[in-house]
């Protein structure tokens, strides 16, 4: 493994073997990291925004689940 830092990046390199699975997963992860680095959400601000989102879907499909 080779971890490279330049001015407006990381770079890894790794063998060509290594697990896609456990990779994807760190990939994920990284992912996750870079989208929320500057986040000033709170908790409260998430579960506020996941309740909305589900009674939203609720609204638009609950029709179809609840007769």
């Amino acid at each position: 493994m080779v971890i490279e830092r330049t001015k407006d990046e990381v770079i890894i390199r790794l063998p060509a073997y290594v697990d896609t699975k456990g990779l994807q997963q760190f990939i994920d992860l990284l992912s996750y990291k870079e989208a929320t680095a500057k986040s000033t959400a709170t908790q409260a601000d998430a579960d506020e925004l996941a309740k909305e989102v589900k009674k939203g879907w609720w609204a638009k499909n609950g029709s179809k689940y609840i007769k």
